[in-house]
């Protein structure tokens, strides 16, 4: 898992080591991609985690293309996109578009919300009707062919996953999100293992 040393880790750590993972916590971007599996965790802005980031960009985005699973969740989402209107930095490209404010009702959305038209394996395996969300920001995606789910809030709607490969983002957070979160993280690890 990297930390751009913002939040607390503890329930995405306790999720992900429930079945026996081993959970390395890692602060140095151009190592964090030397693992069997990368965790980009949903707590901070932009900016900070972008700048965090920044020195292991090239190797982590190289990473990514060459097939090492991800799983970013909120802000670990976001950072899969170019870039933010949250902040400065640059993020990982493997998603083109952009973060934007969320639009269309109260800011933040702090609360359960339903996930729509989900199509992807990891849904299949937890199927999530809906989700624990705490965020101010939303991914655009240049081309919406990578929206495996939706949310809505208010009147925008927004990708819930995003797929590329092996790397996935959620915009909701699956260690809150009861039992089928929780699974949902799970089939993301099983998967990773293969």
């Amino acid at each position: 898992m990297f930390d751009y040393g913002a939040g607390n880790l503890h329930s995405l750590i306790k999720t992900l080591e429930h079945d026996g993972a081993r959970v390395e916590i890692e602060t140095d971007p151009s190592h964090a991609a030397r693992t069997d599996a990368l965790v980009l965790p949903g707590v901070g802005a932009f900016g900070h985690a972008a700048s965090r980031m920044a020195s292991g960009l090239a190797d982590m985005r190289s990473a990514l293309r060459d097939g090492l699973p991800c799983l970013g969740i909120c802000l670990g989402m976001q950072l899969l996109f170019d870039g933010s209107d949250e902040g400065a930095g640059a993020g990982l490209g493997i998603f083109p578009g952009r973060v934007r404010r969320l639009e269309g009702g109260r800011v933040p959305q702090i609360g359960w919300n339903t996930i729509e038209n989900g199509d992807d394996p990891l849904l299949d395996a937890a199927p999530l009707a809906t989700a624990y969300y705490a965020n101010s920001y939303v991914c655009r995606p240049d081309d919406d062919s990578c929206v495996h789910a939706w949310s809505t809030h208010g009147i925008a709607r927004f990708p819930a996953l995003v797929r590329e490969g092996r790397t996935v983002g959620v915009q909701f957070h699956p260690e809150k999100s009861s039992a089928p979160g929780v699974e949902l993280v799970r089939a993301f690890l099983r998967e990773a293992a293969q």
